[in-house]
């Protein structure tokens, strides 16, 4: 991954400008598909978190794996940023991704379902400006649904989907709400 040196001594108005220039280029790098062009952006102690499964890859080897298996899932990827928020250690970005999964993706086979999902990401800097980390959160049971492989539990699908899937657990619950229920009129 390549690195730029920051000139010593730049003010925090130049180094503010330096980031935003670098996500800014990473976002549009992400938006054409250039996966060696967005590796380019990470320094040498490269990262992405994607804490809402709770995977992180490390060097650039770990940071290649995620956005060839993201890029694969998602060919028509679009980010569309919606606000940005740069603090002196590092930047947030409010987006939506757009995407139509036309690949696997984390155990899914293609579904050919189109994804809009909010997602914030938070970018860490090394001491060449060049990122260090990108950490995305989101919600994943929004990514499920659009997809088709989550229902709302208090939607009827929803209510069989879980019977069928979770047989002991609904059992148990079921147990426990005639336990208290029996319990309270004892009382």
């Amino acid at each position: 991954m390549a690195t730029a040196s920051f000139p010593a001594g730049g003010t925090q108005k130049d180094r503010r400008s330096a980031r935003i220039a670098t996500v800014e280029q990473h976002v549009r790098l992400e938006n054409a598909h250039d996966l060696e062009g967005v590796l380019r952006t990470f320094g040498d102690t490269a990262h992405y978190d994607d804490e809402a499964w709770g995977e992180h890859y490390e060097g650039e080897s770990g940071v290649r794996l995620f956005y060839e298996q993201m890029m694969k899932a998602l060919p028509d990827l679009e980010i569309e940023v919606k606000r940005r928020h740069v603090t002196d250690d590092d930047i947030l970005l409010e987006v939506i991704i757009h995407g139509t999964q036309l690949g696997p993706w984390r155990g899914l086979p293609a579904t050919g379902r189109r994804v809009e999902l909010p997602l914030c990401a938070v970018y860490t800097f090394d001491p060449n400006e060049r990122l260090a980390g990108e950490k995305i959160y989101y919600d994943r049971g929004t990514v499920l649904r659009q997809l088709g492989v989550f229902h709302e539990p208090q939607s009827m699908l929803g209510q069989i989907c879980t019977l069928a899937t979770h047989p002991i657990t609904i059992a148990r619950a079921l147990a426990r709400k005639l336990l208290v229920g029996r319990n309270r009129s004892e009382a």
